[in-house]
């Protein structure tokens, strides 16, 4: 008799949490509010940097801009984008209790 499909998605998902916070939880130490505020201080610089640097970018372009002003913008993006990847991944393994949190 096959097992119901629900029953396996239900058994997959408590294999997932169980391996997932065996093998994160010992590499991060428990996470406090204060542990986490420099993360999110550090995506807000990153965004903050992103937009500065299109303001800036639009105050003197005339026209097309140039690559180097292009290429710096993009990696003000991709550290901006980056850093909002990790703080969201974060955010997701605290929400599936994959790491000790103290209040």
């Amino acid at each position: 008799m096959p097992i119901d499909s629900n029953r396996l998605l239900l058994k997959l998902e408590q294999a997932r949490r169980t391996i997932n916070r065996d093998m994160i939880n010992p590499k991060i130490s428990e996470l406090t509010l204060d542990e986490l505020r420099p993360i999110v201080k550090m995506v807000a610089h990153t965004r903050a940097a992103y937009i500065k640097e299109l303001f800036d970018l639009a105050a003197t372009c005339k026209g097309v801009p140039e690559k180097t002003r292009i290429d710096k913008l993009r990696t003000r993006r991709e550290a901006f984008e980056e850093s909002v990847a990790a703080a969201n991944a974060l955010e997701i393994m605290i929400k599936r209790g994959y790491l000790d949190v103290h209040e």
